[in-house]
């Protein structure tokens, strides 16, 4: 509502003072939802669950080892924190909304131990749908290893088999399910067969993000065998050029990325057009991945024929730069100027090119900021490889400060 106070700035700065039982002992924010642990301190969901991602086993208050992780649900105090809100909606108090617990895991092993059903595996596909919260309840071995089972078996109907693969790409694969599905000849052959048929494209999504989910839980000889089967390198290819779809790209990305991450893999993605397929994504400015897809690229500069694949596929050498220097910033600013090296490695007119499209502020921004020192290195490299572009009256011409060796 117009004027209303944001939560997470703290409503006494708005002149509202926030009963110091409805805040957080974490954040000092009031609770959107409160959840009990085991020592009885109440704490807003995601302000404990961060606490114990980050590795802590105490409760924060008492200092007192958490018997268990459970959350429990907090009902009265919300409801309490709900009327606080619409008491004082006059003075732009949003009432917090009431948010939807997690899928019960009871339900989940409920609906897995009633088999392959078409009724079950929707129900499983909605509940994955809903929220991450219900896609980390349904992330167990058993109900993973059971839907592998369906999505990969030969007695299941081609429609159950869809729904199986649609509901993994929800929850995933981890390494023992990664195993059954990557050391299995006929299994991996299915992949290749969905993702390269001219079949629906949500299905060649699908198999394509349980190809991204076996190839990140797997080791590099199993994404070898992933990215060496017949129409897998090719199906992630064509999902990235799909132009009309947004989670067809980022699972492209994603999985070439995956794969590419192994070495044996590149000379094949090179082939299969993924170099100048992800090069023309970043240039067009429509990579959903932007940090993976520049990784790749980066990582396809160093394969054979790779680097001219980039610069075609980008429109260009000069193109190609431009992108690269626009790219140059955040996350990816790493993997931009290691792909940028590739790139105006050795032409002089690419390098003067880069020096135009003004990677020396963005090079030198990366040296000075808090990029990582393997992200610092390759800006050096790149300001002593782009030096002799440097025109003559720039005063950083004539300084080594910034060059270190590589």
């Amino acid at each position: 509502m117009p004027g209303s106070v944001p939560l997470a700035l703290g409503l006494d700065t708005a002149g509202v003072q926030v009963p110091w039982y409805f805040r957080c002992p974490i954040s000092l924010e009031l609770m959107a939802d409160p959840v009990t642990v085991s020592t009885g301190q109440t704490y807003d969901r995601a302000s404990i669950e961060s606490w114990v991602a980050t590795g802590n086993t105490t409760c924060p208050v008492t200092r007192a080892p958490l018997a268990d992780f459970t959350l429990i649900p907090n009902h009265t105090l919300r409801r309490l924190i709900q009327e606080w809100c619409v008491a004082h909606r006059s003075m732009g108090v949003e009432r917090i909304p009431t948010p939807k617990q997690p899928a019960d895991p009871d339900l989940v092993r409920s609906l897995v131990a009633q088999g392959p059903g078409l009724p079950a595996l929707r129900r499983l596909r909605a509940l994955a749908r809903e929220s991450d919260k219900n896609r980390l309840v349904m992330a167990t071995h058993e109900t993973r290893a059971a839907l592998v089972e369906v999505a990969f078996g030969s007695g299941a109907s081609e429609e159950l088999q869809a729904e199986a693969m649609a509901v993994l790409a929800l929850v995933g694969l981890g390494e023992a399910e990664a195993v059954e599905v990557v050391g299995r000849e006929e299994r991996v052959a299915r992949l290749g067969k969905v993702l390269a048929a001219g079949g629906p494209l949500e299905a060649r999504v699908n198999a394509g993000a349980v190809v991204e989910a076996a190839a990140s839980a797997s080791g590099a000889e199993a994404r070898a065998v992933l990215g060496a089967a017949e129409g897998v390198m090719e199906g992630l290819v064509a999902l990235v050029e799909e132009k009309a779809h947004a989670r067809a790209v980022r699972v492209g990305i994603r999985g070439l990325f995956a794969l590419c991450l192994t070495k044996e893999n590149r000379p094949h993605a090179v082939s299969a057009g993924a170099a100048s397929a992800l090069a023309r994504r970043v240039a067009e400015g429509g990579a959903g991945e932007p940090e993976r897809a520049l990784a790749a690229v980066e990582r396809l500069c160093r394969a054979e024929g790779g680097r001219d694949a980039v610069v075609a596929g980008a429109g260009g050498g000069s193109a190609a730069v431009t992108a690269l220097v626009r790219a140059m910033s955040g996350r990816a600013a790493e993997h931009a100027a290691g792909a940028l090296v590739a790139v105006v490695g050795g032409s002089e007119a690419l390098q003067v090119e880069a020096v135009r499209a003004g990677a020396m502020s963005q090079l030198l921004l990366m040296v000075q900021g808090g990029c990582s020192e393997r992200a610092k290195r390759k800006a050096q490299h790149l300001l002593k490889l782009l030096r002799s572009a440097w025109p003559t009256t720039d005063c950083i011409a004539n300084s080594d400060d910034f060059l270190q060796p590589y």
